[in-house]
């Protein structure tokens, strides 16, 4: 893969679709780019995926959901990936309302988006979506200070947003598809790259955060950045927990850079 792609949606939990994507990372394979859809009573759009993939993204999202019927778009933090096509999708959803952070809103201004169809929600404090709620829960590892993932509390359905994704050889349709060995080191060698801060977290205080996961025993892990991982809450724990003592990812220079474009 040489470029990013847009795949079909697909069902990854109940009531849940996955608006996957892939992009290529040089020198270390591929790194999936997902958003989701919560077919609620009101529906919920997590994410709005890569700018540079417009097309296909809008045209997905029509076929899931009738945008005029889309109530809230969630994002989990305010990076590209994540908000790519949110203008596009305002537009074009005139009932949806942004759920994020007073952090979030901040960044999102920046952007010159418009801040009053903005609804602020803060970690442990839960929305309404008119047939369940959604819970804001801080992931156990992230890239940006707004991060907030949701718990489903009628699928249990846990969304991680870039918390226990992975680089990966080639794209899968589950993260059980991915072998043992190339799941764990994949994820280990993302959360080094999303989140250098492990190395020096305090292994209590992340012991407790993993804690708060498991306890929530979620019937899937929908990571922005790994295929549905179901049933496989304990395992991806297990990994991210080993990231603390994995060396600290050091990138390309600009000679192994040209290299590797010649290649």
């Amino acid at each position: 893969m040489d470029r990013p792609m847009m795949f079909e949606p697909r069902s990854v939990a109940v009531d849940t679709d996955s608006l996957p994507a892939y992009i290529p990372v040089p020198g270390y394979g591929v790194l999936p780019v997902n958003a989701f859809l919560i077919r609620a009573a009101q529906p919920v759009l997590v994410d709005s995926g890569l700018a540079s993939l417009r097309e296909g993204f809008m045209q997905s999202l029509r076929s899931a959901v009738a945008l005029d019927d889309l109530r809230w778009i969630w994002l989990t933090h305010m990076d590209p990936d994540h908000f790519g096509n949110l203008e596009a999708v305002l537009a074009e959803a005139p009932k949806a309302r942004v759920v994020t952070t007073f952090l979030g809103m901040g960044k999102m201004g920046l952007h010159q988006l418009p801040l009053d169809r903005v609804y602020l929600l803060n970690p442990g404090q839960s929305l309404d979506i008119g047939d369940r709620r959604l819970v804001a829960v801080t992931p156990p590892a992230f890239d940006a200070p707004e991060t907030t993932g949701l718990f489903d509390t009628k699928t249990r359905a846990f969304f991680s947003a870039d918390c226990f994704g992975a680089l990966m050889n080639e794209p899968a349709e589950t993260a059980a598809e991915i072998p043992p060995g190339d799941l764990r080191d994949g994820l280990v060698a993302w959360s080094t790259v999303d989140a250098p801060w492990l190395r020096t977290a305090d292994e209590d205080k992340f012991d407790h955060a993993l804690d708060a996961v498991s306890s929530l025993a979620p019937s899937v892990v929908l990571s922005s950045h790994l295929p549905a991982a179901n049933g496989m809450t304990e395992t991806l724990l297990c990994h991210l927990s080993s990231a603390l003592a994995a060396p600290a990812f050091e990138g390309p220079d600009q000679a192994a850079l040209e290299q590797m474009m010649a290649a």
